[in-house]
């Protein structure tokens, strides 16, 4: 689970245990004056990223779910124009077996 607010971002590592989350991991990061002026999407997305890197040798090789409070992320998959570092990002997602879902519908 990711979540970014106005000045930090936030991650849980978690793993289903008899279909129950169990917590495995806590993160978070203070945002730097630059990444505190991104949009609420770039915000969000700029969450997943850390928390993929932060947990990457958990996640390589296995499928990912990443549950977020900003549906409009799983689209920015399909779209065909984007800024320079929104595409850097979405190349970089491609290296895993990513599913994004929204938090609200879990």
């Amino acid at each position: 689970m990711c979540d970014a607010l106005n000045y930090a971002l936030g991650a849980v590592l978690a793993q289903r245990v008899e279909k129950l989350p169990r917590v495995i991991y806590y993160a978070s990061k203070t945002l730097d004056d630059a990444q505190a002026n991104y949009t609420t999407t770039k915000k969000e997305l700029l969450a997943i990223i850390f928390a993929l890197d932060k947990f990457r040798s958990y996640f390589l090789g296995s499928h990912v779910v990443v549950f977020t409070d900003h549906a409009s992320l799983k689209y920015l998959l399909k779209k065909a124009e984007l800024k320079p570092r929104l595409i850097k990002w979405m190349l970089w997602l491609q290296e895993f077996d990513l599913d994004i879902r929204d938090r609200s519908r879990a």
